[in-house]
């Protein structure tokens, strides 16, 4: 098994971080204003970047079914409801990033295809798979991430999909300041991104850099 040198998460106070940060971490994709839209625009690129590239490539989702890791608040969720995926299972550890979500989705007029579970991943069990399974903004938060990659793959029959934030550059390292009080916060190289993923040597893996992150796809067919 890999290491990473990381240290051992705790949940708790990730989760507490994220209940609290919910609303300010939902105007990222959701604000309006000339404001927000340049402070998206220089510090948010990857982040709307990675959300595109993931509705890109849960397509065609007509019919399709996905599990969104750690869905925040709804906008991945509902996204894909909206493109005509029939059945979105969002989960979340905090409680206020699921309160949004399925006030989205009924907002949107998906919450019959939308269902919103806060649970941690790592200890619920599942008895089907899901055409797509989308783990953006997840692994940032886990110091040994094999066997929870392991997981969200074995969970997709077609495609799963990450995003690990880069170690490298003057964002990565103001990132890591500004989390530094707040909760765990793990970053990657590319040589750990690839020895990561090497474990999977029987599926198609694609890695990108797409500005802090690495998007990295797993086609399972």
């Amino acid at each position: 098994m890999p290491e990473f040198n990381h240290d051992n998460k705790d949940w708790s106070r990730t989760s507490d971080f994220f209940s609290g940060y919910a609303h300010d971490f939902d105007a990222i994709y959701g604000g309006s204003g000339p404001f927000n839209r340049i402070i998206s625009a220089i510090f948010r690129r990857s982040m709307r970047r990675r959300y595109e590239n993931t509705l890109l490539a849960c397509t065609p989702g007509e019919g399709k079914t996905a599990l969104d890791i750690g869905c925040g608040p709804g906008h991945y969720s509902v996204a894909l409801a909206q493109r005509g995926l029939k059945k979105v299972v969002g989960i979340d550890f905090a409680p206020e990033m699921i309160r949004l979500a399925r006030l989205r989705a009924d907002s949107a007029g998906v919450s019959a295809r939308c269902e919103f579970i806060e649970a941690d991943f790592e200890n619920l069990e599942f008895d089907l798979s899901f055409d797509f399974v989308i783990c953006m903004g997840v692994l940032d938060y886990i110091g040994e991430p094999l066997t929870f990659v392991q997981k969200t793959i074995a969970l997709a029959g077609r495609r799963a999909l990450f995003s690990l934030p880069r170690a490298e550059g003057f964002l990565a390292w103001q990132r890591k300041m500004r989390y530094k009080s707040k909760c765990d916060l793990f970053l990657y190289s590319y040589a750990e991104v690839q020895r990561l993923f090497n474990w999977f040597s029987d599926k198609k893996v694609t890695i990108e850099k797409i500005n802090r992150d690495y998007f990295v796809i797993v086609d399972c067919e």
